[in-house]
């Protein structure tokens, strides 16, 4: 039986489900930070993708077993951004002060520590699966994530960053999730070896299309509904696909303002000048380009998903990632 469940009651029943894990309440320090984590809000799109990819591949008993995993996604995606907020001396996430600002780092840290914990045991807890295989996936995606985030805080520092080497960054830290989320429904569904592979790759290129598509929206996106500064990672000196990409096409009258970024990050009064200094190098339309290059990738990648109302929503919401405008 294939379940009619748009994803938007899918999100509701993983807030639900997420209200409803079972955690102690003492020492109310620990586990306080957790429920305050898991009660902030969010897309909840990682868990319901696997909760798709199961039902698209195993129909809705497929989907009421993935729940676990599902919500291993979520609390993992929502660790990371605890310890995020760390290393980003991030004040607030999500419209509230984060966890180390309302509590202290210590208590974050703990926090995050725990929520790593019950990801992996909620993954692994999954029934209608091989238990190894859904660790071994699980465990590789940690590993994959930690890579990635070392390489961007590496970034930081470097000057000489290769458009290829953000691109692996991408694929680690941004992709690696949404492959992972693919892969997990899938397998709990049933999907062949094959049919795992190719979602698994669709989640990369998805990443890179998702990742690419915010460096752009960096730039380009409606400042009233950005909620954030136009540029700002231009004025933080990020190293980014439209940063890199100008660095490998500019010519000697960029050196300047390439360097000032490099250095340190740009004079804020100085974006308006900067970005349009990158449409005319085309700089902009190539990470569009990217952008549906990428996109298309993906979508080959989910052909494999068999016909059916559960494999409609997940590929309109998977390629609803790149085309986001906000």
């Amino acid at each position: 039986m294939t379940t009619t469940l748009s994803p938007t009651d899918l999100i509701e029943e993983v807030n639900d489900a997420l209200a409803g894990l079972d955690l102690p309440s003492e020492p109310e320090g620990l586990y306080a930070p957790v429920r305050y984590v898991l009660a902030g809000g969010g897309k909840r799109i990682r868990p319901v993708l696997v909760l798709l990819a199961a039902e698209a591949f195993g129909g809705d008993a497929a989907r009421r077993r993935a729940m676990p995993a599902a919500l291993g996604v979520e609390v993992f995606h929502n660790f990371t951004l605890v310890h995020d907020d760390i290393m980003d001396h991030s004040d607030t996430r999500r419209g509230r002060d984060t966890v180390h600002v309302r509590w202290d780092e210590p208590t974050a840290i703990l926090a995050g520590d725990l929520m790593m914990g019950l990801a992996a045991r909620l993954v692994v807890g999954t029934d209608g699966a091989d238990a190894r295989r859904l660790a071994e996936a699980h465990y590789r995606m940690v590993g994959l994530l930690c890579e990635g985030q070392t390489l961007d805080m590496g970034f930081e520092t470097r000057d000489d960053v290769t458009v290829d080497e953000y691109l692996g960054m991408i694929d680690r830290k941004t992709g690696a999730l949404l492959e992972h989320a693919l892969e997990l429904g899938a397998v709990i569904g049933g999907a062949s070896d094959a049919e795992v592979d190719a979602l698994r790759r669709a989640g990369l290129a998805l990443g890179r299309a998702f990742q690419i598509q915010d460096d752009l929206l960096d730039l380009t996106a409606d400042p009233d509904t950005w909620g954030k500064p136009i540029g700002g990672d231009l004025v933080e000196g990020k190293r980014t696909f439209l940063l890199l990409t100008a660095r490998a096409c500019a010519e000697s009258a960029d050196a300047d303002w390439l360097a000032e970024v490099f250095e340190g990050g740009l004079d804020p009064v100085r974006v308006p000048a900067v970005r349009d200094r990158l449409d005319a190098l085309g700089v902009l339309d190539a990470a569009a380009e990217a952008v549906d290059h990428y996109t298309e990738v993906g979508r080959a990648g989910l052909d494999v998903l068999p016909a059916g109302p559960a494999s409609d929503a997940l590929r309109t919401l998977a390629l609803g990632l790149a085309s986001r405008t906000l």
